[in-house]
């Protein structure tokens, strides 16, 4: 099992030129910050079926009985449909051991919304369709985390992606490792606080499910279920008011042993957070300083105190 999580990535935005006009579309956040803790699994769809850079532009077409095809735009009898589903049902096979997937956006093969269609005449319609690799990526892998580079700038959605590759991460090596029923429940436990912090409805639905993992005789189609409705919940981006409730939650495990003064600071620093003066780093680096100094058997196994590398510094810009 690799020791870091595998990232599909459109070839482009690695700086390959591999663009139907001879460029590329390079990422910064993710060659420069983020490489360093994946392993990125480069692919262009559109060269992987035999077409050259520079190439005439693609467009996806839809025909009269809505069915997606890909044309040149300058050639749109020219139908290189068939070879892209050929290649993608070749490729997808290899993509259940990775952790996410980065894709280009716009692109009629790698687009994760808002691709540009247009009916068999050539005319422009809504900006509505799903590139045909990705659409095929999402279809087969509905749990796993997809993002196209456009989402990535927004600091929001930038955070939940790689929370949600290092969290399946994990999950994909544990099950590399054998799966065992007392793995599966400490993989859970330690993930309840950022559960809860994504989705509270998720999170109290959830544990009823895992709490029945004794009546399951099939372990790895427990896996199945419970990983499914693990990444849903993480897809939700986790809001102020449930950080909030987290964070308050995590306070009363020190109330015994701060003084007055330490509680007031403590309670300031998280309703500063909670109104928008402070990034919810500075609640989190007050907790774990107390967490050092009043250890807690079940605090100091939660995932949420470090979901990812620090030095990412995602949660310097994400409140």
């Amino acid at each position: 099992m690799n020791t870091q999580p595998i990232i599909g990535i459109s070839g482009c935005l690695t700086g390959s030129a591999v663009r139907f006009d001879g460029g590329h579309k390079r990422m910064g956040f993710v060659m420069d910050e983020l490489a360093q803790w994946v392993t990125f699994k480069p692919v262009c769809p559109e060269m992987s079926i035999g077409l050259p850079v520079p190439r005439p532009a693609l467009r996806l077409v839809q025909n009269s009985d809505a069915a997606l095809r890909m044309r040149f735009s300058h050639a749109p009898h020219e139908d290189v449909t068939q070879k892209m589903a050929d290649f993608t049902g070749a490729y997808l096979p290899q993509v259940s051991a990775f952790s996410g997937f980065i894709v280009c956006a716009k692109s009629p093969s790698c687009g994760m919304e808002r691709v540009r269609l247009y009916d068999e005449k050539g005319n422009r319609g809504r900006k509505e369709g799903v590139g045909l690799f990705t659409g095929a990526l999402l279809e087969r892998y509905p749990w796993l985390p997809v993002e196209e580079d456009g989402r990535l700038h927004d600091p929001l959605l930038r955070e939940n992606f790689v929370e949600r590759v290092f969290a399946l991460h994990e999950l994909n090596t544990l099950k590399a490792h054998g799966l065992t029923r007392r793995a599966l429940l400490d993989y859970h436990s330690r993930y309840k606080l950022q559960l809860l912090a994504h989705d509270q409805a998720g999170y109290r639905e959830i544990g009823p499910f895992v709490a029945s993992l004794h009546e399951w005789d099939d372990l790895d189609a427990f896996f199945v279920a419970y990983r499914e409705k693990l990444m849903a919940i993480l897809k939700k981006t986790a809001s102020r008011k449930n950080h909030t409730n987290v964070l308050m939650h995590i306070q009363g495990y020190f109330r015994e042993h701060l003084n007055s003064r330490q509680r007031g600071e403590l309670r300031d620093v998280i309703l500063h957070y909670r109104n928008g003066l402070l990034p919810i780093l500075a609640p989190i680096t007050l907790l774990k300083h107390y967490l050092a100094e009043y250890p807690d058997r079940y605090l100091l196994k939660q995932n949420y105190f470090a979901p990812y590398p620090d030095v990412l510094g995602l949660r310097l810009t994400v409140n």
